[in-house]
């Protein structure tokens, strides 16, 4: 059985936690991880690149000079592709990159990083995290005490805007509901930080069984 370190709002280890084997001890699929972040990377794309084909380009409807005796190349438009402002050839398209991956598949590789995570003992729960305001300091102080001067995912239980708020001027440390993980996230931070409730949170949306609005 899977286990990590847990500590206090303080930053002291109190002892270590077992972790269900069916989220967080699930063997580590690769592929199905390459396949999630490809997918996630593809889905931020806007796709709103364009550029203008020669019969969009504006001008250029009359021959600019006769096609034989002055000496110069034949040309029909100025417009062609060949030319300073024509029009671009094979230029990007607006275009939809979203990528779609059936829903089981998706809840697998969240539990396969999340997995990845427990192996490397990159996983750190703490009992409770709660900010009575804003502020940053309060963040900076339990990394400090958990020793975690990486890149951190925090995941709670429930959206936390106080924290949200806290940690939105740390470059490093990235905020997650439980409900809303995603193998992205979840591999590029170096600590994955979890109250003991997100991680309750976190079995239950990804148990074996069906999880109804679990987001995945």
């Amino acid at each position: 059985m899977p286990k990590a370190a847990l500590y206090n709002a303080e930053g002291t280890q109190v002892g270590d936690l077992d972790l269900r084997d069916d989220v967080f001890g699930v063997p580590v699929k690769k592929s199905l991880l390459h396949q999630a972040v490809v997918r996630h990377l593809a889905n931020q794309r806007r796709g709103t690149a364009a550029t203008k084909k020669r019969g969009e380009v504006r001008g250029g409807g009359r021959k600019p000079w006769r096609q034989k005796g002055t000496g110069r190349a034949r040309v029909g438009s100025i417009r062609s592709p060949l030319w300073r402002g024509g029009g671009i050839i094979f230029g990007p398209k607006p275009r939809n990159y979203l990528q779609s991956l059936p829903r089981k598949m998706r809840r697998l590789a969240v539990k396969s990083a999340l997995s990845a995570r427990a192996q490397a003992g990159d996983l750190v729960v703490i009992e409770d995290f709660r900010l009575e305001a804003p502020k940053t300091r309060e963040v900076v102080r339990l990394l400090n005490a958990l020793g975690i001067r990486e890149r951190a995912l925090f995941v709670t239980e429930a959206p936390d805007p106080l924290l949200e708020r806290a940690t939105r001027n740390l470059p490093e440390v990235r905020l997650a509901p439980a409900g809303q993980l995603n193998p992205y996230e979840i591999l590029g931070a170096d600590k994955v930080v979890l109250t003991k409730n997100a991680l309750t949170r976190v079995g239950e949306v990804l148990a074996d069984a069906e999880a109804p609005g679990s987001g995945y």
